[in-house]
């Protein structure tokens, strides 16, 4: 098979598969197998040992101390976030921040813009609609109070994405299916909550926040009975299918709910940043008098005003407490981004992360990245290489923004309810991945001793998302904990 290097981009498929050599980075001898009382719980868990993978090495000295099929390839789930991170980090440096800019055309006075105004994205990855307000809100105060013209949005800052929301697993309500945009706004996301009044037919719906643009049917119907299953009776559908901006909300709301929220992706992407910013332009006392255009930045446009994001680490952060799958794959189209120029594509963020394994000797053969995030069928890695990129993210100058940005044992993020034996609260620093027959950890534990490892377990085994797999993980870091 020719390498990746050579493979003209238009021969390169989804999924990037990287032959790299058998040797990892830095181990000194062969580490032992898995101790006796994690060879037990496989077996109460049900799990043969050839479907887990167990690589732990002492950070300080980096002598490996488990290594139980860590050259295997496994499906990492949401544990390859800790890739995405760290090489983001490493690769733009923790004052890194994204840049929303805004444009005008035409004359200003008086508070008046005779013309369009152009709302550039820049792939901010959390510009939640409280930060979305504070930008509205700033741009009002650089004075202008009216537009004649419309609201561009260039979102060209991002390749578009041939995909569709529901492809991961049919669910294209829900936020963590959402596709990256240069324009992200909330996610895309706004929560529906309905109230049951006993004088009203159909329940009250109210949408927060609300698109200008966004048309609600409401067939819903008040009925009787407990207030239970799933969604309380309540669907979600696009009736329309070239009109993302109508949605229709139907099914039977017991009156014993009183009152029902829930949270569902929106609209297009451009649609809902144009909906909610008229939204909020208009609440502050502003007026828009035209539309939506999706183009490029005009050539004659100025530049007016420049909205920064958070900073890098308190991104990674929010990536990794949360498992958040839409920045992390806004991260990989970054690096793509930063290293190769605009537009962003999916392929050119995974060839800065294959550049950034390469440079830094970490070599997994057969390793292949898909978006990123671990929302993905595809994406392979071993335990071995994961523990390579950890050991050197504990050694790095950026070591502690990465470490703050993991999941605390019972204490916060993914892991507040896990781990909770006494001395072990806090200690753990670690992230998980989980999806459909697959369960996953990898980051660092602070043992009793003082001590910190390194420590990577994958489970692929049929179910093991429902529990099984946590079985073998508790007694993992117990049996590491006490060392």
């Amino acid at each position: 098979m020719p390498s990746f290097a050579t493979v003209p981009p238009h021969f390169r498929t989804l999924v990037v598969v990287i032959g790299l050599c058998v040797f990892g980075h830095g181990f000194a001898r062969e580490a032992p197998p898995a101790p006796p009382s994690i060879v037990r719980a496989m077996k109460q868990a049900g799990i043969p040992d050839r479907n887990v993978s167990i690589y732990v090495r002492d950070a300080g000295t980096d002598e490996a101390v488990i290594d139980l099929n860590g050259d295997r390839l496994r499906s990492p789930a949401s544990t390859i976030k800790v890739m995405t991170t760290f090489v983001a980090l490493d690769m733009l440096g923790p004052s890194y921040t994204w840049k929303t800019r805004v444009y005008r055309r035409g004359r200003l006075a008086n508070g008046v813009l005779t013309g369009d105004l152009i709302l550039v994205g820049g792939g901010d990855p959390y510009m939640t609609s409280e930060r979305w307000w504070s930008f509205v809100q700033a741009l009002r105060e650089t004075g202008i109070a009216k537009i004649t013209g419309d609201i561009i949005i260039d979102n060209t800052y991002f390749a578009p994405i041939v995909a569709s929301r529901g492809d991961f697993d049919d669910q294209p309500w829900r936020s963590y299916n959402v596709l990256p945009d240069a324009l992200m706004v909330n996610f895309q996301t706004s929560r529906f909550t309905l109230n049951v009044n006993p004088q009203r037919i159909r329940p009250q719906i109210a949408v927060n926040p609300l698109p200008s643009n966004l048309v609600v049917r409401n067939l819903a119907q008040v009925g009787t009975g407990k207030c239970d299953g799933y969604n309380r009776g309540i669907s979600f559908t696009t009736p329309e299918p070239n009109d993302p901006a109508t949605i229709a909300v139907s099914g039977t709301l017991p009156a014993s709910c009183g009152r029902f929220s829930i949270s569902r992706a929106i609209m297009t992407a451009p649609d809902y940043a144009y909906g909610t910013f008229r939204t909020m332009w208009t609440q502050s006392g502003g007026a828009i008098d035209g539309g939506l255009r999706v183009a490029p930045l005009p050539a004659d446009a100025v530049l007016h005003y420049e909205h920064d994001s958070l900073p890098l680490p308190e991104i990674i952060r929010l990536v990794n407490k949360f498992s958040n799958n839409l920045m992390a794959r806004h991260l990989l189209l970054t690096l793509g981004a930063e290293r190769f120029g605009a537009p962003a594509t999916t392929q050119n963020g995974r060839e800065a992360i294959r550049l950034w394994l390469e440079e830094h000797d970490i070599r997994m053969p057969g390793f292949a990245l898909d978006n990123g995030s671990g929302l993905s069928r595809d994406e392979r890695v071993t335990a071995r290489g994961m523990a390579d990129l950890l050991d050197i993210a504990w050694h790095s100058p950026f070591m502690p923004e990465f470490a703050a940005s993991l999941p605390l044992s019972a204490t916060d993020g993914t892991l507040r309810n896990r781990f909770r034996a006494a001395g072990m609260q806090g200690r753990l620093r670690m992230k998980t991945g989980r999806i459909d027959d697959v369960s996953g950890l990898a980051g660092f534990v602070n043992a009793a001793s003082g001590k910190t490892y390194v420590v990577v377990i994958l489970v692929n085994h049929p179910g093991a998302q429902n529990g099984s797999a946590e079985i073998i993980q508790s007694e993992l870091i117990r049996w590491v904990f006490g060392q």
